[in-house]
């Protein structure tokens, strides 16, 4: 198989990566994935966990809310 047939992978996370990404500490993401909390894909690379931006973006995505705007008070 030629290199011209694979599809180009985008560059793997880091653990820490991941979590400044998200926002969170190292040991949160370490949780999730240790008591399935959330779907979160991760790559095992040995002992390494590693992620993909895309599947970061998408838990981001997921879990984004409308803005609602209060009801206003009449009567």
């Amino acid at each position: 198989m030629s290199f011209e047939n694979k599809k180009t992978v985008a560059p793997l996370l880091s653990r820490r990566e991941a979590a400044e990404f998200l926002g969170i500490r190292e040991s949160t993401l370490a949780v999730w994935h240790a008591t399935n909390r959330y779907p979160l894909p991760v790559i095992k690379v040995g002992r390494l966990a590693r992620y993909r931006r895309d599947d970061l973006e998408h838990f981001l995505d997921q879990r984004t809310t409308p803005h609602t705007t209060p009801q206003s008070k009449e009567g």
